[in-house]
């Protein structure tokens, strides 16, 4: 992955957090870090080859990219860690102020 500096430090700092909130187990961790750096991957694709979108744009690309990626996380959290990971969503979506 061509992650810049920046987008690997944020990548870190989520699953810092994550890993925290969420007691991951390493093997979690590890997996979740591949997800978020491929969703941090793909929001960079979308700023670059779109130098112009306003947020309204990145905002609706960014639902798109939402499904794949807890489809990935899914696939190794408890049902436990699962609701707690769809709590923090919910909380991102409403301090970003757009819903669903």
């Amino acid at each position: 992955m061509n992650l810049s500096p920046e987008a690997i430090e944020a990548v870190q700092s989520e699953l810092k957090r994550f890993a925290a909130d969420l007691n991951l187990s390493d093997d979690q961790k590890s997996r979740l870090k591949s997800a978020l750096e491929g969703a941090r991957e793909k929001l960079d694709e979308i700023r670059k080859s779109n130098p112009d979108i306003t947020r309204a744009d990145v905002v609706a690309k960014i639902k798109g990219a939402r499904e794949p990626l807890r489809e990935r996380v899914v696939a190794f959290l408890t049902p436990e860690q699962l609701t707690k990971w769809d709590a923090e969503v919910s909380k991102a979506k409403a301090f970003l102020g757009y819903a669903a």
